[in-house]
Parts: C-alpha cells; sequence; structure tokens
C-alpha cells in the first residue's frame, strides 16, 4: 500500500524546520515567493500539495542546495500525489479518506471504542448490518465494505501493525444483524485477539462510570521517529477531529493508558467476549 499519507506528513514536517532553521516566518516566506499567506499555511499543514517547481523555490529561500537532500525532498513530493482511498471519495468523506491513509502508515494503533465493533475488526456481515440501520443505499454498502476489506489488509503487511482495542461491553452485548451475525463477529474477535500483533480488552458493566463514555478515539504512532502521534476524533454527527499537537495526543495517550488499566486483562478476554455474545 503507498505511504503517500506518511511522506506528506514527513514532507511539511521537514519543511517547517528547514523554515525555522533558516530563520523565516511563514508571511515572509510567502512575501519572497510572491506566494498569498494562505498559500504557504496549507502548504506546511499538508491540505495541498506542494508541487516540485514550489519546493524547489522553498529550498533555494532556505539554503538547501545539497543534491542528495534536495532529489530525496522531490522524491517524496512527487510520491505524496499517490492518494490510497482515493478511490472511494464518492461513498466516504474526505476525512475518513485521510484517516484511512494514515492508519495505513501507523505503526502502533490504539483505539477506544464504547459503541460499536471498530471497522478493522468487523466481519463482512456486522458492517452490512451496521449501513443497512444507518439507511445506506445498496450499492453505497458494497463499495463501503470493499475499503473496510482494504483497510483490514495492515495485518497482513510484512511489517506487521501493533493494534490495541478497548471496547466497552455494550459492544459485545449489542447483537447487530441479529444473534448468529454478532456470534460470528464474536468469534472473529477472539480469533484476532489470539494474534500476537493485536490486543482486544473490555470495559465490564462493574468498572461503572469510565472517560470512554465521553466518546471514541484512535491514537496513531509512526515508525519514523520525526512523525508526531495523531489523535482521530469523530462524534455522533460524524465530524472528525485530526491533532498532532504533541500535548493533546500525549493526553489522549494516558487515556488510553487509564483505561487500560481497569479494562480485562488480555488473557480474560475471550471469556469476557463469549458471555456477551450469549
Amino acid at each position: 500500500m503507498a505511504e503517500s499519507a506518511a511522506l506528506r506528513r514527513r514532507l511539511t514536517n521537514r519543511l517547517r524546520r528547514l523554515r525555522s532553521q533558516a530563520g523565516l516566518t511563514q508571511r515572509q516566506v510567502a512575501d519572497s515567493l510572491y506566494w498569498s499567506p494562505s498559500k504557504m499555511i496549507r502548504i506546511e499543514q499538508g491540505t495541498v500539495r506542494i508541487t516540485p517547481t514550489d519546493l524547489q523555490a522553498l529550498l533555494g529561500l532556505y539554503g538547501i542546495s545539497d543534491p542528495t537532500v534536495v532529489a530525496e525532498l522531490i522524491m517524496m513530493a512527487r510520491e505524496s500525489k499517490k492518494l490510497p482511498f482515493a478511490e472511494y471519495r464518492d461513498i466516504i468523506s474526505a476525512e475518513a479518506v485521510k484517516y484511512f491513509q494514515y492508519e495505513a502508515n501507523a505503526s502502533i494503533v490504539r483505539q477506544v471504542t464504547p459503541i460499536l465493533v471498530p471497522g478493522l475488526l468487523q466481519i463482512e456481515e456486522y458492517t452490512r448490518a451496521l449501513l443497512e440501520a444507518y439507511g445506506t443505499s445498496a450499492d453505497r454498502v458494497d463499495r463501503i465494505v470493499e475499503s473496510r476489506k482494504e483497510r483490514q489488509e495492515l495485518f497482513e503487511r510484512p511489517d506487521r501493525l501493533e493494534a490495541f482495542f478497548i471496547l466497552d461491553e455494550a459492544v459485545l452485548r449489542r447483537a447487530v444483524g441479529g444473534p448468529k451475525v454478532m456470534g460470528r463477529q464474536i468469534e472473529h474477535l477472539v480469533e484476532m485477539s489470539r494474534r500476537t500483533d493485536v490486543s482486544i480488552q473490555v470495559l465490564p458493566f462493574t468498572v461503572g462510570a469510565h472517560s470512554a463514555m465521553k466518546g471514541p478515539f484512535v491514537h496513531l504512532e509512526f515508525p519514523e521517529e520525526n512523525d508526531p502521534d495523531v489523535i482521530f476524533v469523530e462524534n455522533t454527527l460524524g465530524d472528525t477531529l485530526f491533532r498532532d499537537d504533541e500535548e493533546i495526543t500525549a493526553q489522549y495517550l494516558e487515556q488510553f493508558w487509564a483505561l487500560e488499566s481497569i479494562a480485562t486483562l488480555r488473557d480474560s478476554f475471550e471469556k469476557v467476549a463469549h458471555a456477551g455474545g450469549m
């Protein structure tokens, strides 16, 4: 799977550091290159893809002339134009596509879900039952199922993804698609929990109120040292929020660890899962 999202983030992080090392503000760069300030902001935020020509102009302004460094950054700019999951833009939001691209390049996924089985762990029948309940049209259902299966290929890539999931017990108790579908979904969760690269824990009803009741979130960690962690939050309206602010991501990571400490032990998941599927 293409690493365009990771490359784009890596490139924008490098460009911000190079500008800072050159002692320039975004406005000074924009004025020097006769760009609008908004163009410079969007380039450094990664919301627009920088062209090789604009990249060379920036590097010249920053005093970067080493041919190896210039060639590496231009390669990153060109490769970052290749967008995985772009073919699903007609059925899923731009923010969801952006998240899938981040997820595809993460080394560690930590996810808290108080209501639903996470997409990475859903079987097809469960997904279809959910989408039918949402009133999704049949043709869109098929495409969304395809996109979900493509996401789940993460578990088969050579550089194995480490995934940690914390579910509320309500996720297991709600028979999405009916008892038979939910039974198969439970079996799949149990099977996935036996993998060495997947951890699934449950927050039992007996723990009472907990911070995950505020809503689901995903914390993504990347293999490159200079790639900041990302938090993905989705509310009940489907609105999403990405944050790579170190203070914010650290707070969510602390929340995840706190939830881990009160959830079932990894080895106890199978017993709890079967109990939930009764």
